[in-house]
């Protein structure tokens, strides 16, 4: 297992930070209608919202987060990083594509439900893909990390794509879409940080107890010490009494 570094750990854990700074920040900025319950996170960075640039500047940082850790975290195995990377992508795409000031769009919608599937499909990538551990054909394997075991890899995709149904209703007939986006918003951004930490742990646990083997394995080798009693291999010695 490659080793993660702890700018990584770091990198994972700004997205969280930009997202609930980036709308904190952006709400002070808003009209007093603005009612973060009510109204989404997208309309923050729209063509009408006070000071934009502010949820713009979160949401390409946090897309450029998504993508340095699909980037660095080998342990996700290939296709949970390619998920990743995409949510990473169109995270930033939101922001050629905002929201207008009446009515809907369709390509913010498509950019943001992309964006919301992909980071919502990654955990079972790894859980999915990656091998189970241990077994009866491979009884040294090593488990992998927690967060990329398939009971907690398709748990967290359940939760999230629950949380997903949860804002798709909100939008369609309910009055909370803005309570609903920032719940999955934030429990989506939390998922690469533990990600991150859980490659990290297991990485050190490895290093710390494990062995490192230098050239092929070998089939072991009896070794049998010398019978101090029994006389060694080779001529007999020659009796002093006796005449050549």
């Amino acid at each position: 297992m490659r080793v993660v570094p702890t700018w990584v750990v770091a990198t994972a854990a700004a997205a969280p930070v930009l997202l609930v700074a980036g709308w904190r920040v952006a709400e002070s900025r808003q009209p007093a209608g603005y009612d973060p319950i009510r109204d989404t996170i997208s309309e923050l960075a729209g063509h009408d919202a006070a000071d934009a640039w502010i949820m713009v500047t979160s949401l390409v940082l946090m897309g450029c987060c998504y993508l340095t850790v699909a980037a660095v975290l080998h342990a996700a195995g290939l296709p949970s990083r390619f998920l990743l990377a995409v949510g990473g992508v169109a995270t930033i795409a939101l922001v050629a594509f905002p929201r207008p000031t009446v009515g809907g769009s369709l390509s913010h919608g498509i950019t943001a439900t992309v964006a919301v599937l992909a980071l919502a499909l990654w955990p079972a990538g790894s859980a999915l893909w990656l091998p189970r551990g241990h077994g009866t054909r491979h009884p040294t394997r090593r488990d992998p990390p927690w967060a990329f075991r398939r009971a907690v890899g398709l748990s967290a995709t359940g939760v999230l794509l629950a949380l997903f149904g949860w804002c798709a209703f909100e939008v369609t007939s309910g009055s909370r879409t803005g309570l609903a986006e920032r719940v999955t918003a934030v429990a989506i951004s939390l998922w690469p940080l533990l990600a991150v930490l859980s490659a990290r742990r297991a990485h050190l646990a490895s290093a710390v107890g494990g062995i490192v083997r230098i050239g092929p394995d070998l089939p072991p080798v009896s070794v049998v010490p010398p019978d101090p009693l029994r006389p060694g291999r080779g001529p007999a010695p020659r009796r002093p009494d006796r005449l050549p």
